[in-house]
Protein backbone atom coordinates (compact mmCIF):
# COMPACT_ATOMS: atom_id res chain seq x y z
CA UNK A 1 0.00 0.00 0.00
CA UNK A 2 0.88 3.51 0.08
CA UNK A 3 1.61 5.50 2.70
CA UNK A 4 3.70 8.57 4.43
CA UNK A 5 6.88 7.25 5.40
CA UNK A 6 9.62 8.31 7.70
CA UNK A 7 13.17 7.21 8.08
CA UNK A 8 14.37 9.00 10.80
CA UNK A 9 13.59 11.41 13.31
CA UNK A 10 14.47 14.79 12.08
CA UNK A 11 13.58 13.82 8.50
CA UNK A 12 10.37 14.34 6.38
CA UNK A 13 8.08 11.45 5.87
CA UNK A 14 7.77 10.18 1.92
CA UNK A 15 5.24 9.26 -0.31
CA UNK A 16 6.45 5.41 -0.26
CA UNK A 17 5.27 1.93 -1.01
CA UNK A 18 5.00 0.07 2.96
CA UNK A 19 3.70 -2.99 3.23
CA UNK A 20 -0.35 -3.44 4.27
CA UNK A 21 -0.78 -4.12 8.37
CA UNK A 22 -2.09 -7.47 9.31
CA UNK A 23 -4.93 -7.90 11.32
CA UNK A 24 -4.93 -10.25 14.58
CA UNK A 25 -8.33 -11.09 16.79
CA UNK A 26 -9.93 -8.29 17.78
CA UNK A 27 -8.15 -5.68 15.64
CA UNK A 28 -10.15 -3.46 13.52
CA UNK A 29 -9.05 -2.67 10.02
CA UNK A 30 -9.82 0.62 8.67
CA UNK A 31 -9.80 2.08 4.85
CA UNK A 32 -8.39 5.28 5.43
CA UNK A 33 -10.54 8.20 3.87
CA UNK A 34 -8.67 11.62 5.81
CA UNK A 35 -5.87 11.82 8.09
CA UNK A 36 -5.06 15.55 10.17
CA UNK A 37 -2.11 16.78 10.19
CA UNK A 38 -1.36 18.74 13.53
CA UNK A 39 2.02 20.15 15.48
CA UNK A 40 2.12 16.98 17.26
CA UNK A 41 2.79 14.96 14.15
CA UNK A 42 5.47 16.99 13.45
CA UNK A 43 6.75 17.51 17.02
CA UNK A 44 6.89 13.62 17.59
CA UNK A 45 8.82 12.90 14.16
CA UNK A 46 11.52 15.63 15.00
CA UNK A 47 12.01 13.46 17.95
CA UNK A 48 11.16 15.99 20.53
CA UNK A 49 7.98 15.29 21.83
CA UNK A 50 7.84 13.15 25.29
CA UNK A 51 6.05 10.74 23.43
CA UNK A 52 7.92 10.53 20.02
CA UNK A 53 9.61 6.96 21.00
CA UNK A 54 6.79 5.77 21.98
CA UNK A 55 5.08 6.61 18.76
CA UNK A 56 7.88 5.74 16.51
CA UNK A 57 10.12 3.14 18.90
CA UNK A 58 11.64 1.68 15.27
CA UNK A 59 11.72 2.65 11.46
CA UNK A 60 10.93 3.29 8.76
CA UNK A 61 7.55 4.08 10.07
CA UNK A 62 4.08 5.52 8.82
CA UNK A 63 3.44 9.05 10.51
CA UNK A 64 -0.23 10.02 11.49
CA UNK A 65 -2.06 9.60 14.98
CA UNK A 66 -5.61 9.77 14.40
CA UNK A 67 -7.99 9.92 11.05
CA UNK A 68 -10.96 8.87 9.93
CA UNK A 69 -12.14 6.25 7.47
CA UNK A 70 -14.50 3.44 6.44
CA UNK A 71 -15.07 0.11 8.17
CA UNK A 72 -15.29 -3.23 6.08
CA UNK A 73 -19.21 -2.55 6.12
CA UNK A 74 -18.64 0.50 4.72
CA UNK A 75 -19.53 2.74 8.15
CA UNK A 76 -17.26 5.82 8.57
CA UNK A 77 -15.72 6.00 11.38
CA UNK A 78 -13.05 8.53 13.42
CA UNK A 79 -10.10 6.57 14.69
CA UNK A 80 -6.88 6.81 16.64
CA UNK A 81 -4.04 4.21 18.24
CA UNK A 82 -2.52 2.38 15.73
CA UNK A 83 0.26 0.22 16.31
CA UNK A 84 3.72 1.21 15.39
CA UNK A 85 5.11 1.02 12.95
CA UNK A 86 2.12 1.77 11.69
CA UNK A 87 0.26 5.29 11.70
CA UNK A 88 -2.88 6.37 10.09
CA UNK A 89 -1.51 8.57 6.80
CA UNK A 90 -1.63 5.49 4.65
CA UNK A 91 -4.23 3.73 2.50
CA UNK A 92 -5.13 1.30 5.42
CA UNK A 93 -4.89 1.30 9.18
CA UNK A 94 -5.25 -0.88 11.53
CA UNK A 95 -6.71 -0.13 15.40
CA UNK A 96 -5.26 -3.04 17.49
CA UNK A 97 -8.19 -4.75 20.19
CA UNK A 98 -6.84 -2.57 23.04
CA UNK A 99 -8.04 0.77 21.24
CA UNK A 100 -10.99 -0.31 19.78
CA UNK A 101 -13.10 1.34 21.78
CA UNK A 102 -11.47 4.91 20.10
CA UNK A 103 -13.09 3.69 16.85
CA UNK A 104 -16.39 5.62 17.14
CA UNK A 105 -19.06 6.18 13.96
CA UNK A 106 -19.30 9.44 12.38
CA UNK A 107 -22.73 10.75 12.17
CA UNK A 108 -24.58 11.25 9.15
CA UNK A 109 -23.87 14.06 6.94
CA UNK A 110 -20.22 15.04 8.50
CA UNK A 111 -17.50 15.30 5.88
CA UNK A 112 -14.35 13.21 6.29
CA UNK A 113 -11.95 15.70 6.23
CA UNK A 114 -13.79 17.51 8.33
CA UNK A 115 -14.54 14.34 10.50
CA UNK A 116 -10.75 14.20 10.84
CA UNK A 117 -10.12 17.74 11.77
CA UNK A 118 -11.93 19.17 13.89
CA UNK A 119 -12.77 16.88 16.76
CA UNK A 120 -9.29 16.78 18.77
CA UNK A 121 -8.93 20.58 18.21
CA UNK A 122 -12.37 21.59 19.60
CA UNK A 123 -11.60 18.91 22.48
CA UNK A 124 -8.73 21.47 23.12
CA UNK A 125 -10.93 23.85 23.81
CA UNK A 126 -14.32 22.39 24.99
CA UNK A 127 -12.90 19.99 27.49
CA UNK A 128 -10.62 23.67 29.46
CA UNK A 129 -13.79 25.41 29.10
CA UNK A 130 -16.32 23.09 30.34
CA UNK A 131 -14.52 20.68 32.97
CA UNK A 132 -11.10 22.44 33.49
CA UNK A 133 -12.41 25.95 34.67
CA UNK A 134 -16.18 24.68 34.90
CA UNK A 135 -17.42 28.23 32.84
CA UNK A 136 -20.83 29.22 33.98
CA UNK A 137 -23.32 31.09 31.60
CA UNK A 138 -22.84 35.02 31.03
CA UNK A 139 -19.24 34.55 32.58
CA UNK A 140 -16.05 36.33 30.54
CA UNK A 141 -13.66 34.58 29.08
CA UNK A 142 -10.28 35.87 27.45
CA UNK A 143 -8.58 33.67 24.43
CA UNK A 144 -5.19 34.47 24.28
CA UNK A 145 -3.71 33.57 20.70
CA UNK A 146 -7.36 33.57 19.41
CA UNK A 147 -6.18 33.63 15.90
CA UNK A 148 -4.93 30.11 15.21
CA UNK A 149 -6.97 27.41 14.56
CA UNK A 150 -7.54 26.03 17.77
CA UNK A 151 -7.53 29.43 19.10
CA UNK A 152 -10.47 30.47 16.66
CA UNK A 153 -12.39 27.07 17.75
CA UNK A 154 -12.48 28.55 21.58
CA UNK A 155 -13.97 31.79 20.61
CA UNK A 156 -16.96 29.97 18.98
CA UNK A 157 -17.12 26.89 21.73
CA UNK A 158 -16.97 29.71 24.71
CA UNK A 159 -19.62 31.39 23.02
CA UNK A 160 -21.52 28.52 22.37
CA UNK A 161 -21.02 27.16 26.05
CA UNK A 162 -22.90 30.71 27.27
CA UNK A 163 -20.09 32.84 27.81
CA UNK A 164 -21.16 36.49 28.41
CA UNK A 165 -18.41 38.55 26.56
CA UNK A 166 -15.63 36.91 24.88
CA UNK A 167 -12.30 38.85 24.30
CA UNK A 168 -10.03 37.54 21.37
CA UNK A 169 -6.28 38.68 21.44
CA UNK A 170 -4.18 37.53 18.65
CA UNK A 171 -1.25 38.30 16.26
CA UNK A 172 -3.03 37.72 12.79
CA UNK A 173 -4.99 40.96 11.94
CA UNK A 174 -6.27 39.64 9.08
CA UNK A 175 -8.46 37.32 11.27
CA UNK A 176 -8.71 39.51 14.36
CA UNK A 177 -11.93 41.22 12.87
CA UNK A 178 -13.72 38.09 11.52
CA UNK A 179 -13.72 36.55 15.49
CA UNK A 180 -16.55 38.78 16.10
CA UNK A 181 -19.20 36.69 13.58
CA UNK A 182 -17.83 33.94 15.67
CA UNK A 183 -18.71 35.42 18.93
CA UNK A 184 -16.11 37.66 19.94
CA UNK A 185 -17.55 40.84 22.00
CA UNK A 186 -14.18 42.53 22.06
CA UNK A 187 -10.68 41.37 19.91
CA UNK A 188 -7.10 42.93 20.77
CA UNK A 189 -4.40 42.76 18.75
CA UNK A 190 -0.80 42.09 20.38
CA UNK A 191 1.05 43.09 17.63
CA UNK A 192 0.34 46.74 18.85
CA UNK A 193 3.04 48.40 20.97
CA UNK A 194 3.52 46.57 24.72
CA UNK A 195 1.75 49.78 26.42
CA UNK A 196 -1.48 49.66 23.59
CA UNK A 197 -1.70 45.75 24.39
CA UNK A 198 -1.52 46.35 28.82
CA UNK A 199 -4.27 48.93 28.31
CA UNK A 200 -6.42 46.89 26.09
CA UNK A 201 -6.33 43.92 28.62
CA UNK A 202 -7.32 46.32 31.71
CA UNK A 203 -10.10 47.58 29.72
CA UNK A 204 -11.75 44.76 28.52
CA UNK A 205 -11.41 42.86 31.40
CA UNK A 206 -13.86 44.78 33.44
CA UNK A 207 -14.05 44.01 36.74
CA UNK A 208 -11.91 41.03 36.14
CA UNK A 209 -11.50 38.15 33.47
CA UNK A 210 -13.47 34.32 34.83
CA UNK A 211 -11.63 32.13 32.45
CA UNK A 212 -8.41 32.69 30.44
CA UNK A 213 -7.53 30.53 27.64
CA UNK A 214 -3.88 30.92 26.47
CA UNK A 215 -2.57 29.17 23.61
CA UNK A 216 0.70 31.57 23.34
CA UNK A 217 2.62 31.90 26.61
CA UNK A 218 5.66 34.07 26.80
CA UNK A 219 5.64 37.47 26.15
CA UNK A 220 1.66 38.10 26.07
CA UNK A 221 1.21 36.48 28.68
CA UNK A 222 4.13 38.42 30.85
CA UNK A 223 1.53 41.28 29.71
CA UNK A 224 -1.26 39.85 30.82
CA UNK A 225 -0.59 38.62 34.35
CA UNK A 226 1.01 42.37 34.89
CA UNK A 227 -2.39 44.06 33.54
CA UNK A 228 -4.26 41.76 36.21
CA UNK A 229 -2.59 42.21 38.94
CA UNK A 230 -3.84 44.85 41.23
CA UNK A 231 -1.43 47.84 42.66
CA UNK A 232 -3.63 48.05 45.69
CA UNK A 233 -2.50 46.02 48.95
CA UNK A 234 -5.15 43.26 50.28
CA UNK A 235 -6.61 40.14 49.13
CA UNK A 236 -7.98 39.06 45.83
CA UNK A 237 -11.48 39.86 45.21
CA UNK A 238 -12.15 38.07 41.99
CA UNK A 239 -11.21 34.46 41.12
CA UNK A 240 -9.88 34.01 37.65
CA UNK A 241 -9.11 30.73 36.20
CA UNK A 242 -6.49 30.37 34.20
CA UNK A 243 -5.77 26.99 31.63
CA UNK A 244 -2.32 27.04 30.28
CA UNK A 245 -2.17 25.00 26.84
CA UNK A 246 0.10 26.35 24.48
CA UNK A 247 3.40 28.31 24.10
CA UNK A 248 4.21 29.32 20.53
CA UNK A 249 5.44 32.69 21.57
CA UNK A 250 7.90 31.15 23.78
CA UNK A 251 8.34 28.51 26.36
CA UNK A 252 9.55 30.47 29.20
CA UNK A 253 8.10 33.86 30.87
CA UNK A 254 9.10 35.86 34.15
CA UNK A 255 5.78 35.36 36.40
CA UNK A 256 5.96 38.19 39.61
CA UNK A 257 5.16 36.70 42.99
CA UNK A 258 2.97 39.30 43.45
CA UNK A 259 0.48 38.36 40.75
CA UNK A 260 -0.53 35.40 42.56
CA UNK A 261 -0.70 37.12 45.83
CA UNK A 262 -3.66 39.44 45.15
CA UNK A 263 -4.52 38.67 41.48
CA UNK A 264 -6.85 35.62 42.22
CA UNK A 265 -5.06 33.98 39.64
CA UNK A 266 -6.20 30.36 39.70
CA UNK A 267 -3.14 28.40 37.18
CA UNK A 268 -4.00 24.74 35.77
CA UNK A 269 -3.24 22.75 32.34
CA UNK A 270 -6.65 21.45 31.21
CA UNK A 271 -7.75 20.22 35.33
CA UNK A 272 -9.43 17.38 36.05
CA UNK A 273 -11.04 15.70 33.40
CA UNK A 274 -13.62 12.56 34.28
CA UNK A 275 -13.18 9.26 31.51
CA UNK A 276 -17.13 10.12 31.10
CA UNK A 277 -16.63 13.72 29.85
CA UNK A 278 -15.09 12.53 26.62
CA UNK A 279 -17.87 10.56 25.19
CA UNK A 280 -20.01 13.65 26.24
CA UNK A 281 -17.58 16.05 24.83
CA UNK A 282 -17.78 14.35 21.36
CA UNK A 283 -21.20 14.00 21.15
CA UNK A 284 -21.50 17.93 21.67
CA UNK A 285 -19.39 18.54 18.86
CA UNK A 286 -21.11 16.36 16.81
CA UNK A 287 -23.81 18.01 17.43
CA UNK A 288 -23.09 21.40 17.05
CA UNK A 289 -21.16 20.86 13.56
CA UNK A 290 -24.75 18.86 12.31
CA UNK A 291 -26.11 21.82 13.36
CA UNK A 292 -24.03 23.90 11.72
CA UNK A 293 -22.80 26.27 14.85
CA UNK A 294 -19.13 25.04 14.65
CA UNK A 295 -16.59 24.39 12.02
CA UNK A 296 -13.25 24.67 10.40
CA UNK A 297 -11.15 25.93 7.69
CA UNK A 298 -9.41 23.10 6.12
CA UNK A 299 -7.49 22.26 2.74
CA UNK A 300 -7.15 18.75 1.96
CA UNK A 301 -3.72 17.65 0.60
CA UNK A 302 -3.32 14.25 -1.56
CA UNK A 303 -1.54 11.74 0.22
CA UNK A 304 0.98 11.96 -2.44
CA UNK A 305 1.70 15.47 -1.52
CA UNK A 306 2.67 14.82 1.89
CA UNK A 307 5.89 16.27 2.11
CA UNK A 308 5.14 19.07 0.56
CA UNK A 309 2.10 19.76 3.23
CA UNK A 310 4.48 18.63 5.97
CA UNK A 311 7.26 21.37 4.96
CA UNK A 312 4.08 24.18 5.05
CA UNK A 313 4.09 26.57 7.66
CA UNK A 314 1.00 26.78 9.83
CA UNK A 315 -1.68 28.90 8.35
CA UNK A 316 -5.50 29.54 9.63
CA UNK A 317 -6.46 25.88 7.57
CA UNK A 318 -6.11 22.66 8.98
CA UNK A 319 -4.33 20.50 6.42
CA UNK A 320 -6.17 16.76 6.28
CA UNK A 321 -4.33 14.30 4.06
CA UNK A 322 -6.18 12.58 1.96
CA UNK A 323 -5.36 8.71 0.32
Amino acid sequence: MKAAVLHEFGSQPRYEDFSEPTAEAGDVLIHVKAAVLENFDKMAAQGVHYASKRIFPRFPAIVGHSGVGTLTDGTLVAFGGSRPPYGTMAEIAIVPKEYAGYVSPVPEGVDAALAAALPASAMTSYLPLKWGARLEPGQSVLILGATGISGKLAVRIASLLGAGKVVAAGRDASILESLREMGAGAIIDLKLPDAEVYDAFVRESGDAYDVILDFLWGHPTELLFRAITPSEVGFAKHRTRYIQIGQSAGAVISFPAEALRTSGLELSGVGNVPPGALPQALEQIWAWVQERKLGMDIEEMDLSCVTEAWQRKTTGKRIVIVP
